[in-house]
Parts: C-alpha cells; sequence; structure tokens
C-alpha cells in the first residue's frame, strides 16, 4: 500500500495547483484528492468557481476518462 500522496502540478486556464491524490486513505471508499493554489490570483479563481474546478478535476486528473470502444455492461 501506499502511504504517500500522489502529488501533480495542475494547469488549468492560468492558474497553476498542486494536486495531492490520497488513494488508500483510512476511513473512505473513494480517492480522496485535495488541490492547493500557488498564488493569491489562483486561490481566488478556486474560491470562485469551485464546483467547475472540481468537475475538471476529477475529469481530467482523478478518474480515467472512458474511451468510445469501450462496451458498459
Amino acid at each position: 500500500m501506499r502511504s504517500r500522496p500522489i502529488i501533480r502540478i495542475v494547469k488549468i486556464k492560468k492558474y497553476t495547483f498542486r494536486l495531492e491524490i490520497y488513494p488508500n486513505l483510512e476511513g473512505h471508499r473513494e480517492i480522496s484528492w485535495e488541490i492547493f493554489p500557488y498564488d493569491y490570483d489562483a486561490a481566488l479563481y478556486a474560491f470562485s468557481n469551485k464546483n467547475k474546478l472540481n468537475h475538471l478535476i476529477e475529469k481530467n486528473h482523478i478518474y480515467e476518462p472512458k474511451r468510445n470502444n469501450e462496451n458498459t455492461i
């Protein structure tokens, strides 16, 4: 089991964030993650666009994107 988080640098629009992914956090069923802005402007963007930012991070960086040719059963 991995005890340290997976750290990625994510750039959304012109703002830079540090994404920490915790795959095996005790007491949680799903993957947990946190995002940390690099500067004040990125913090303001994250505060103003929280739902949009959550959706983008989960879609592009947390969960594997589905391919067009995969069958869903």
